[in-house]
């Protein structure tokens, strides 16, 4: 399929990503095939895989509102976004703000952050490799000093925080046991981290997304404890400190001399 020199390119993406548009004109098809039905062949075959690259990469969303229509609302996002890159695993980082305005999705109203969830541990599994800081060395760092020390974290390091439970849903659809209902009526923040083979999703404390946030922007412990404190006035420090280095998060910790 080929088409002509006047040929209108951004009304052929518009009628790409529309199966209700008909085939732009200026389309030319070789061995005397109709252009209009190779277009919709190639239409087709784009959709599809743009569908199911989706549909691979958010299966705990797919999950909790069904096959039909998770391919229905993925099929209305690709009209609205295209890939910026040819990777298609890095398709989808606007999927969580389009379910969020998606009207018919508001009887899900945890669906946006569980997707961002989602995409965040996918993001984590093609990140840079890096080598997490030891236990022997988080042990001999001289306490009375840390909150003036500045933190590097690993590279596939995500936090979400959202007013709903969303790592005790992922984890209950990555699981096949049945454990009965869910209470909604609390939120949880998510650590995501892949600092080898596994992808690690931990529960932070209230006040520790700004905290690792923070940390991320060079900013000091004590001046991470400050935002968390601004989020959650009774953030907890310890709990926090002990997810991330369970999670091994730190890859390096400079401490002032």
């Amino acid at each position: 399929m080929t088409a002509s020199a006047d040929f209108d390119q951004r009304a052929f993406v518009r009628a790409l990503l529309d199966p209700e548009l008909p085939a732009p004109d200026g389309l030319e098809a070789r061995h005397g095939l109709p252009p209009e039905r190779r277009f919709a062949v190639y239409r087709n075959n784009l959709c599809v895989g743009l569908v199911d690259a989706l549909a691979e990469r958010f299966p705990i969303c797919r999950q909790l509102v069904g096959e039909e229509f998770f391919r229905a609302m993925a099929q209305r996002y690709l009209r609205e976004f295209l890939p910026r890159t040819p990777m298609l695993f890095e398709y989808g980082d606007d999927f969580a703000t389009f379910v969020a305005s998606f009207e018919p999705a508001r009887e899900v109203p945890y669906l946006c952050d569980v997707a961002r969830l989602e995409y965040a541990v996918g993001q984590a599994y093609h990140a840079e490799n890096a080598t997490p800081l030891a236990m022997d060395a988080i042990r001999a760092l001289p306490l009375d000093r840390l909150e003036d020390a500045t933190a590097t974290l690993h590279p596939s390091t995500h936090v979400i925080a959202s007013k709903y439970p969303i790592v005790s849903i992922w984890r209950r659809h990555m699981s096949d046991e049945d454990l009965g209902p869910l209470a909604l009526d609390h939120g949880e923040e998510a650590l995501v981290v892949r600092p080898e083979l596994a992808i690690n999703v931990a529960v932070l404390p209230a006040g520790g997304a700004a905290f690792v946030h923070a940390l991320e922007g060079g900013r000091t412990f004590d001046e991470a404890v400050d935002a968390a404190t601004a989020t959650a006035a009774d953030f907890d420090l310890t709990a926090c400190l002990r997810e991330l280095f369970v999670a091994e998060a730190f890859i390096a910790i400079s401490v002032q001399r």
